[in-house]
């Protein structure tokens, strides 16, 4: 339980802060968690919960992330809800820090929990304003600072500072070392995975056997592939095909992950020689890098897709999915230009790519989360329909 004390006990750091977007906007707010300067992109999250799960998620890899919802951190944080090992946005910015959450699983403040982690956090900060900007001239670079005050300034050192697109982030989140996800935490393997081979799985012909690239894999994917009966062997960004085929796995699973999807050309070109091998499924970020092997191409959203109540028509069933979604990219509807490839989902907001399958190989992916955590929860039947795939 959480004990009102621990944030008593420790001294209010309040300071000024500054945010300062590179075209010249300016927001004053405040600092909850010290001082610093920090560059990244800003983007906005309409999600009214699922905060700890949106700060751990490696997609949000060098993006200060804002949230619509005007209160956060009312139910606190717990040692449960994360999806990888750490923080990884870069800042986070909200209206109002509730410094005395109310949860029976909550084990300490988010106020708390962001300061263990160094990361740089603003209230006291018109969020809608803010939000209401991004929508009309797009997510762009941003500045926030509690040293330098001085608004000319820090649009001179932003307009510096590095552009997400044709940045690889997945280098900078990927696992450097293959594990195995068992009691639902991360078992990394001894051996080299090269050295391994087919032997790196434990359950052949008991379970569905996986091998999962880590482009920046969130821990709730890894729990719904066990849940839909898999073994899962997470290998890194960079694993050569050569490798997963010594594997011998019965599928293969493209993750989600940061940023720019073009940069990842070594991960386009592995899985461009693991097409017809095993059944693939992509989501997110591994929906945009099989789109790239198959011949599509890419372009950056305006401010992207980041909540958890996206529309997505499956127009296979013609039902509706209210989806979870984290991406700033999408592929180019007009670049799929093969026959063998058949859209099956699409974005009812602005009718980009949700969704596609290809009809030679045993291949598909969405764009959004079917892992939603804290949900929505009606699209999980992308992993079960995975599992059959692997069956035939």
């Amino acid at each position: 339980m959480y004990d009102k004390t621990q944030t008593e006990s420790k001294k209010v750091n309040i300071m000024k802060a500054l945010l300062v977007l590179e075209d010249g906007r300016t927001f004053p707010c405040q600092s909850f968690t010290g001082e610093g300067e920090v560059f990244g992109e800003v983007v906005f999250n309409t999600s009214m919960t699922g905060y700890q799960e949106i700060l751990t998620d490696p997609s949000y890899c060098g993006q200060f992330v804002t949230m619509t919802y005007p209160l956060v951190g009312n139910y606190g944080v717990n040692p449960f809800d994360v999806e990888s090992d750490k923080i990884h946005v870069s800042a986070f910015i909200i209206k109002e820090n509730q410094r005395f959450p109310s949860n029976f699983k909550s084990t300490k403040t988010l106020e708390l929990y962001l300061k263990e982690s160094g990361i740089l956090a603003v209230d006291d900060l018109d969020t809608r304003a803010l939000t209401r900007h991004i929508r009309s001239a797009g997510a762009m670079r941003a500045v926030i600072s509690t040293k330098d005050l001085d608004a000319a300034s820090l649009v001179k050192k932003v307009k510096k500072s590095r552009e997400i697109a044709g940045l690889d982030l997945v280098r900078e989140v990927s696992t450097k070392k293959p594990y195995k996800w068992y009691n639902n935490r991360r078992n990394f393997c001894e051996k080299a995975i090269e050295d391994m081979g087919a032997d790196i799985f434990d359950f052949r012909g008991k379970k569905k056997l996986v091998a999962a690239f880590d482009f920046g894999i969130k821990y709730n994917i890894l729990r719904s592939l066990v849940k839909a009966g898999c073994e899962v062997v997470v290998v890194p960004a960079s694993t050569d095909a050569e490798t997963v085929k010594a594997m011998n796995p019965d599928g293969i699973f493209l993750s989600n992950g940061p940023g720019d999807p073009e940069p990842v050309f070594y991960a386009v070109e592995t899985i461009r020689k693991l097409l017809g091998f095993k059944p693939i499924f992509g989501i997110c970020l591994g929906n945009q890098l099989l789109g790239l092997a198959l011949g599509g191409k890419t372009y950056k959203l305006k401010f992207g897709h980041r909540g958890a109540n996206q529309p997505v028509k499956n127009l296979i069933t013609g039902k509706v999915e209210i989806t979870s979604q984290n991406h700033g990219f999408a592929i180019d509807l007009k670049s799929f230009d093969s026959k063998d490839i058949m859209i099956t989902h699409m974005n009812l907001n602005d009718n980009t790519i949700e969704g596609f399958r290809h009809k030679k190989y045993p291949a598909f992916s969405v764009q959004y989360h079917p892992e939603a955590s804290p949900g929505p929860h009606e699209s999980e039947y992308h992993f079960y329909d995975f599992v059959k795939l692997m069956q035939q």
